[in-house]
């Protein structure tokens, strides 16, 4: 097996969220490409210094304050990389060439994936992916009242809405879904549709969340090109299916006791870390979860938390 090479790489924003990547130089492995920077881990050096000496050397800054977006492993036939990615909150001066690498400055949404190595492809996923996910709670039978609480959490500052509503009717599940994609789209949130793809492939949306009975008995990756798709998951098996379908993201659940699901065995952080460590894709933790859980949450290795009752506001 090859020997791991373990990456730091730092994601960098601007005042503008745009974030700034470099050209790799044309006569090195996946050169031409774009990518984040960083650099090599070096022996005896943690994670935290290596970022700092990496971004100082090749973009001439100082790092101040940095997090764990996530963390991809990813296997090229001759070698296997780690990319061990930090968002850097804050840092200290003005990001430059160092190494003579040209630099550019993107948002995640201007991002195009075949520009870049297949390693960095998941870190882009990350990055235009919010840290909470709203799954709506009750009661969808109430539409004028469900979407006022709608309508609160996104001027709260939700940005990614689950739309659960499993007892409606098809008819009234569409009717509720236009009205919530409308109030997202006022907001610069995206609207999943929680329900069979079949049922919905001619609802506005933004994405697709798939059960896992739907996630385990799909052959391909469902929905639009352009849907955002993810799927929940409560196993190892599951999450590697959510992987082989190409999906965007994945929760993996029950990470505490939770109300909705009493009988299920909470996972606890430290099978959630594990669990989710291998994977190159984004996954959030739900289950007994709120707002306050979300450091914890990325310290773990997730992309954020998603909730209902931890995030649907109150009637």
């Amino acid at each position: 097996m090859p020997e791991i090479i373990h990456v730091m790489v730092g994601a960098l924003s601007d005042a503008r969220g745009r974030i700034v990547v470099s050209k790799r130089p044309d006569h090195v492995h996946q050169g031409g490409l774009w990518e984040f920077p960083g650099g090599k881990l070096e022996s005896g050096e943690s994670p935290a210094a290596g970022l700092k000496r990496e971004l100082a050397e090749e973009l001439g800054i100082q790092v101040r304050a940095s997090r764990p977006l996530i963390r991809v492993h990813h296997d090229y036939g001759d070698r296997h990389v780690l990319l061990d990615v930090h968002r850097v909150d804050d840092y200290a001066g003005i990001p430059h060439g160092r190494e003579g690498q040209p630099l550019d400055w993107l948002t995640p949404g201007d991002m195009d994936p075949a520009a870049f190595p297949a390693a960095d492809r998941p870190i882009i996923t990350a990055l235009r992916l919010p840290t909470l996910m709203l799954i709506t709670g009750e009661d969808p039978r109430q539409p004028e009242a469900f979407l006022a609480r709608l309508r609160d959490a996104l001027d709260a500052g939700v940005r990614l809405v689950q739309l659960r509503a499993h007892d409606l009717s098809a008819s009234d599940y569409a009717s509720l879904a236009q009205a919530a994609f409308e109030l997202c789209e006022r907001q610069g949130a995206q609207l999943l549709l929680n329900r069979d793809p079949a049922e919905v492939a001619h609802i506005a949306r933004h994405g697709l969340h798939l059960a896992s009975p739907t996630l385990m008995a799909l052959a391909t990756r469902p929905g639009r090109s352009n849907d955002l798709v993810g799927a929940s998951c409560h196993d190892p098996r599951q999450l590697a299916r959510a992987v082989e379908l190409g999906l965007d993201y994945a929760l993996l659940s029950p990470v505490k006791p939770t109300a909705t699901h009493p009988e299920a065995d909470p996972l606890g952080w430290r099978a959630f870390s594990d669990w989710v460590d291998p994977l190159p894709l984004p996954v959030y933790a739900l289950g007994g979860l709120t707002a306050d859980d979300l450091n914890e949450a990325v310290q773990h290795g997730a992309q954020g938390i998603a909730a209902i009752r931890g995030l649907w506001p109150a009637s």
